[in-house]
């Protein structure tokens, strides 16, 4: 059973814009904090984004301004708004839930991600 599925992601130029989606399980859904994060190679994985279920959001500060989450509750989806991109926002993209702005539930496993490339 596929819990979190990812897409949207694409080659664009430096300057251009995407809308990432991920499809979220309903039950998941439901009661947790959703992000986007972020694993360049060779990188760790990084938090970009994050929304409550009541709408709240918090972004890390590179991305602040250019990027934006929303959540549809109706379609089990997260969507993230990808503006004025930079060739470092390269990376492959995940969704999945954020127990730090949430409730305490055990993350699902990660999807297959969606890879964003920006070139210069």
């Amino acid at each position: 059973q596929v819990l979190l599925a990812e897409s949207g992601g694409g080659l664009v130029q430096a300057g251009g814009s995407l809308r990432l989606s991920c499809v979220v399980n309903g039950n998941i859904f439901s009661i947790n904090a959703m992000a986007w994060f972020r694993q360049a190679p060779g990188k760790q994985r990084d938090l970009v984004a994050s929304i409550t279920t009541g709408g709240s959001t918090y972004y890390a500060d590179s991305v602040k301004g250019r990027f934006t989450i929303s959540r549809d509750n109706a379609r089990y989806t997260v969507y993230l708004q990808t503006n004025s991109l930079k060739p470092e926002d390269t990376a492959v993209y995940y969704c999945n839930t954020d127990p730090s702005r949430g409730p305490k539930t055990s993350i699902p496993p990660w999807g297959q991600g969606t890879q964003v490339t920006v070139s210069s």
